[in-house]
């Protein structure tokens, strides 16, 4: 992926494309890029869906849906609410054996 004064170059199913964007978006623009990517090559993998049209609208359908998804379960999959929930475990353990020093 290209980077250019005007835009940012993603590659996305074999294909370039330009896409305008400001630098403090950039990142997510390649990250949406390489997710849209990934999405197309699955569905492509699977045999059932013949051409890029066909295999864009079915990856863009299958994104739209997990985004209503999260939507509507608040934003995050259980999986992640599991992660964050061991992370913050691990914090609070951490800053309560950090805690005699800091006195």
């Amino acid at each position: 992926m290209k980077e250019s004064r005007d835009g940012v170059t993603v590659n996305i199913f074999g294909k370039e494309f330009m896409i305008a964007c400001a630098d403090s978006e950039r990142d997510a623009l390649l990250a949406a890029a390489a997710y849209l990517d990934k999405k197309m090559r699955e569905i492509h993998g699977t045999g059932k869906v013949i051409g890029t049209e066909r295999c864009a609208i079915m990856a863009g359908l299958n994104i739209a849906n997990e985004l209503l998804d999260l939507r509507g379960r608040g934003g995050m999959s259980p999986d992640a609410q599991q992660k964050l929930r061991f992370l913050q475990t691990k914090i609070d353990a951490a800053l309560r054996l950090d805690a005699p020093s800091l006195q």
